[in-house]
């Protein structure tokens, strides 16, 4: 197999384990996933199966969305109900006219501090780990994109925004910071990745349902799942020229990566700008084609 499964992860699983349910059923095959969701979060969860492994940045580059619900008022050491959770003594009472008034603040490109307990490395650690064990974990604010905000429902002390937003993007920290800049705190109760690119939560399979032909039914081919990324069409003779390393010339090409596409729709290569118009294979997937034709 070779491609994308969009996986709606249900809430208390972690992606690992669906990405595991998978692996059961086209093992000998690899398979990854392009975007960790906290076991708290449901929705889309994208696993690359396969060849697609290979194309994991470029899902985890697309465009998310989330529809995150938070609580004012209180604080947690993992920012979200799972952690430590403390209420805070005084917190302001905040309207939505007020919560409104600062979201500005946190569009655009924004310096965010990531939670301690994340998946991020210090000194070759998970900060998790650290934080787990009661060691200090000393993280650097680092920018990230906030594309839009919307307050979607407003109760308070409860609120829910959606979040559009690029990669590396905490949500639980985005609530942290909104509700400190309103003299409140929050903390995150409950989160929905809903999409990645074009991959939707409304069309994600569950994983209570998997077998390995219901897998082949929901396989989204390569292409199709990164259709946003430049791409140039070729003849199907050039599938050995690419296997050989034989570069690719085009003068009108301004990206510096650019997919080739044959004329069977195939995703044969990545191609990587050497210099103006002078492109060669940078992650190759003719070899599998040719071994695809040769087994039939």
């Amino acid at each position: 197999m070779f491609g994308f499964v969009n996986v709606n992860k249900p809430k208390n699983r972690t992606s690992r384990s669906a990405v595991n349910a998978i692996l059961k059923f086209v093992k000998p095959g690899r398979v990854g996933h392009a975007g960790t969701l906290d076991p708290l979060a449901t929705g889309v969860l994208v696993v690359c199966v396969g060849p697609a492994t290979r194309l994991t940045k470029f899902v985890q580059a697309m465009p998310k969305t989330y529809v995150a619900n938070f609580r004012l008022g209180f604080e947690s050491d993992t920012e979200d109900i799972y952690g430590d959770v403390k209420e805070i003594l005084n917190a302001n009472t905040v309207s939505q006219d007020e919560m409104q008034k600062v979201l500005p603040d946190f569009t655009g490109t924004i310096q965010q501090l990531p939670p301690k307990f994340s998946a991020l490395k210090v000194q070759g650690k998970r900060a998790y780990d650290l934080a787990r064990a009661g060691k200090e974990v000393v993280l650097e604010p680092r920018p990230v994109e906030i594309h839009s905000l919307k307050v979607t429902c407003f109760d308070f002390p409860n609120f829910q925004l959606e979040i559009q937003c690029g990669s590396g993007t905490y949500v639980r920290s985005l609530g942290r910071d909104i509700g400190q800049r309103l003299g409140s705190g929050a903390i995150m109760t409950g989160l929905e990745r809903t999409a990645i690119g074009g991959f939707r939560s409304s069309e994600g399979i569950s994983i209570d349902d998997l077998s390995r032909d219901f897998i082949e039914q929901n396989l989204v081919p390569p292409q199709i799942g990164i259709p946003d990324f430049p791409q140039v069409r070729v003849l199907n003779d050039q599938i050995q020229k690419f296997i050989n390393g034989h570069a690719w010339e085009d003068e009108t090409l301004k990206s510096d990566e650019v997919f080739a596409i044959d004329e069977s729709n195939r995703l044969l290569t990545l191609l990587r700008k050497r210099k103006p118009g002078f492109y060669t294979p940078a992650v190759n997937f003719s070899k599998y084609w040719l071994d695809q034709e040769k087994a039939h």
